[in-house]
Formats: structure tokens, C-alpha cells, sequence
């Protein structure tokens, strides 16, 4: 099976990804919610007359809100670079940072 076009594109292949992981999220999310019935919520869902309208209405919710939380933080940690001898996050530095220091100590 061939790679669509749009795939083949780095930035738009981590885009979906992270919306995938996002999606799993949100769908994990509204079925805990619906398996733990916290305030009865699981109960007033299914006592509508549509209930498929609520249950998208909250599954689109979550999945816009995680969905976009995970590519948003996919597209803020491109711009870091490991550096192999400091530890933890304060080892990490923006590529322009590190660019600014070469040129002026060169």
C-alpha cells in the first residue's frame, strides 16, 4: 500500500501522529468517564432521547483539547537540542540559542 503524499511531509507526519496520541487520549478519557459514571453522568447521557449527540458532542470536546495539546507540544520541543553532557531539562537549550553563542564566541 503506497504512503499518501501529504505522509511523506515531516511536519505533517508529526502533526498526525500527536493527533493520533491526542485522539486515544480523548477516547480513553470519555470511556473512563462513561466506566466510572462520575455524577451519574453515564446515566444522564443514555436517559436522553439522542444520546449519540452528547457522547460526540464530549468526544469532540475531548479530542479537539488533547488532540491539539499534543501537537502543540510536538511543535514547541522541535526547536530543543540535547546536550549529551548536562542532565535533565535545564540541559536543553532553542537551536537560536545556541546559534547566538557560537557566533559570538567566534
Amino acid at each position: 500500500m503506497p504512503i499518501p503524499a501529504l505522509l511523506r511531509i515531516p511536519l505533517f507526519r508529526l502533526l498526525a501522529i500527536n493527533l493520533a496520541i491526542g485522539a486515544c487520549a480523548a477516547a480513553l478519557l470519555v470511556g473512563g468517564l462513561l466506566w466510572l459514571n462520575p455524577g451519574h453522568l453515564r446515566e444522564l447521557i443514555f436517559a436522553d432521547r439522542a444520546p449519540g449527540v452528547a457522547l460526540l458532542l464530549l468526544l469532540a470536546s475531548f479530542l479537539i483539547t488533547f488532540g491539539s495539546a499534543a501537537m502543540g507540544s510536538a511543535i514547541m520541543a522541535q526547536g530543543r537540542k540535547e546536550d549529551a553532557d548536562k542532565s535533565g531539562g535545564h540541559g536543553s537549550r532553542l537551536a537560536v540559542q545556541e546559534l547566538m553563542q557560537r557566533t559570538h564566541t567566534h
